[in-house]
C-alpha cells in the first residue's frame, strides 16, 4: 500500500514543557486513518506540524518524497478545528479564492464548486454571503473549500462538530467516497468515536504526547476491546463482582454490566453464572471504541500498556 504520508519521531516543546514525544506513524493511499486523544493529548500540535503552520524540535514529516518546507502544500487539504471563513464574501467566491490559493484551474473549481454544493444541500446558495449562513451551512462551504482543489491528502480536523445528524451522513459518505473512489489520504481527527468507528481503517491513539495505540482498527478491535456481558434484572453489584472473570461492574438501572478478562472462554464462563442471578435480558458484545477512548483518557489498565498492534 503506498504511503503518502509519513510522521517519524517528532518531538516537540513549549516553554520546556515537551508536548509531543517521539510520534511515529504512516497514512496510505485511499484509507482513513484516526488520530485520536483527550484533550491536550496533543493532536492538533501533530497536525500543526504535518502542516508546516510549526515545525518540530525532533523527527520529520514527509509527504511523498518531500520533506519539511519542501512539501507542496497546494497537493494537501486541511479542514481546521476552528472554523474561519470571511462572513462578507460569497459563498462562491470564498472557495474559488481556496482554489487559487491551490494554484487550481478556476474554471474547473467554479464546476466542482457547483456539484458540491448540490451534493451537500447548498444548491442555489452560491451568491449568499457567508454571514446569512447557518453554521452548519458555513462548515459545509468550508469542507468544500479543503476538497475543492482535488488533494492527495486531507486532513479533518473535528468534521463533524456543529452538524445535525443528517448532515454527518452526508459528510460520513463524502468522506468515503474520497478515500474508495478518489484516492484520497485521510487523516482524521474527532472525538465522535461512534462515526470514527464506523468509517476509519487504521488508528493512531495519542495521549499526553505519546503513543497509546496505533494499528488496523480491527487489531485493535482484537486486542483491547474485550468481551462484556450487560444483564438487565434486579442484581447488586456485589452480587456479580465475585464472578470469575469479571474485572469490574458498573450498574444503569437494572442493567449490569460486567467487564470481562481477556482470557475468557466465553460459552464456559455463561455456564458459570449463578442460577439466582435475575437474568430478563442478557447481552454480550464488545466494548466499544469509545470505551477504549475512555479509558485512555482516565488512565485505566490499557493505556499502561503502551500497546501497539502492526501498522
Amino acid at each position: 500500500m503506498e504511503t503518502i504520508l509519513s510522521v517519524e519521531g517528532l518531538q516537540k516543546s513549549f516553554k520546556g514543557t515537551k508536548v509531543l514525544h517521539d510520534i511515529s506513524f504512516d497514512v496510505h493511499k485511499g484509507e482513513i486513518m484516526a488520530i485520536l486523544g483527550p484533550n491536550g493529548a496533543g493532536k492538533s500540535t501533530t497536525i500543526r506540524n504535518i502542516m508546516g503552520i510549526m515545525y518540530p524540535d525532533y523527527g520529520q514529516v514527509t509527504f511523498h518524497n518531500h520533506e519539511g518546507k519542501d512539501i507542496p502544500r497546494h497537493k494537501i487539504g486541511y479542514l481546521p478545528e476552528e472554523r474561519g471563513l470571511y462572513k462578507n464574501v460569497k459563498v462562491m467566491d470564498i472557495i474559488l479564492y481556496f482554489a487559487e490559493l491551490k494554484d487550481y484551474p478556476i474554471k474547473k473549481a467554479r464546476e466542482r464548486a457547483l456539484s458540491y454544493l448540490k451534493k451537500l444541500g447548498l444548491e442555489g446558495k452560491e451568491n449568499v454571503s457567508v454571514e446569512e449562513l447557518s453554521k452548519g451551512m458555513g462548515q459545509k462551504v468550508q469542507f468544500i473549500g479543503s476538497i475543492i482543489h482535488e488533494p492527495e491528502l486531507l486532513i479533518l480536523d473535528e468534521p463533524f462538530s456543529g452538524l445535525d445528524p443528517v448532515s454527518q451522513d452526508i459528510f460520513k459518505q463524502e468522506i468515503k467516497e474520497l478515500a474508495n473512489n478518489n484516492g484520497t489520504a485521510i487523516l482524521l481527527s474527532s472525538h465522535q468515536m461512534n462515526l470514527v468507528e464506523e468509517m476509519c481503517d487504521r488508528l493512531f491513539m495519542i495521549n499526553k504526547g505519546q503513543k497509546v495505540i496505533y494499528g488496523p482498527l480491527k487489531d485493535v478491535k482484537a486486542k483491547y476491546a474485550n468481551f462484556k456481558c450487560s444483564i438487565y434484572g434486579d442484581n447488586s453489584a456485589s452480587q456479580l463482582e465475585g464472578l470469575d472473570h469479571v474485572t469490574r461492574v458498573e450498574q444503569e438501572g437494572l442493567t449490569s454490566i460486567l467487564y470481562l478478562d481477556q482470557d475468557i472462554q466465553l460459552p464456559s464462563w455463561l455456564h458459570t453464572l449463578p442460577n439466582n442471578l435475575d437474568v430478563q435480558e442478557l447481552k454480550v458484545d464488545r466494548i466499544s471504541l469509545h470505551e477504549i477512548f475512555v479509558d485512555v483518557a482516565l488512565g485505566r489498565s490499557i493505556a499502561e500498556e503502551g500497546g501497539s498492534t502492526n501498522a
